[in-house]
């Protein structure tokens, strides 16, 4: 639906904000699992620690199943950046989905206005 002037500026910095994070997020749930190897004598299998961490993401697929991957050590950082974005991503668009839900009904409401 088209607007009148210029959007608030609020707008425009989540507009912004939504445009850089969607460039490096990455959808999932991040777990970290700790693992028993092959070697019987290692002491991951006595009361040694186990191994790891060994990071996974999870997601639901467009299909509606529970799929992930394994993350590689070169690119954890990169995957828990992407999905703190994805969080924040989230929670900006919500925002901006309520300012336009508001800019809607108080065009509504002054067109009622208007017509009374």
């Amino acid at each position: 639906m088209p607007t009148t002037g210029a959007p608030p500026k609020r707008q425009r910095d989540l507009e912004r904000q939504i445009a850089q994070l969607s460039r490096i997020a990455v959808f999932g749930t991040l777990s970290e699992t700790y693992r028993a190897c092959g070697t019987p004598s290692c002491r991951c299998h006595s009361s040694g620690p186990k191994h790891g961490p060994y990071l996974t993401v999870s997601y639901r697929s467009s299909e509606g199943k529970t799929t992930g991957f394994s993350v590689p050590k070169d690119a954890e950082n990169d995957i828990r950046e992407g999905i703190e974005a994805w969080r924040t991503l989230q929670q900006l668009l919500r925002e901006l989905a309520d300012m336009n839900k508001e800019r809607v009904l108080d065009k509504a409401r002054a067109q009622r206005e208007k017509s009374t």
